[in-house]
């Protein structure tokens, strides 16, 4: 016979459904070259610089 499944009590149900508002959008800072907003630790989409230095040529 089939077994019914657990009764999953109001707080783990509420602790689940509570991680949804956790997702944030990015924090942005400004490229220290051009002045562009971009994502942290990552080459600038702009002017295609990190850490004030070219490392992909952007056309």
């Amino acid at each position: 016979m089939a077994v019914p499944k657990g009764r999953v009590s109001k707080s783990k149900r509420d602790k689940r459904k509570a991680q949804s508002w956790k997702i944030a959008t990015p924090n942005l800072v400004k490229c220290s070259k051009c002045g562009e907003l971009m994502v942290p630790h990552r080459v600038c989409k702009a002017c295609g610089s990190y850490n004030k230095k070219v490392v992909i040529n952007v056309d």
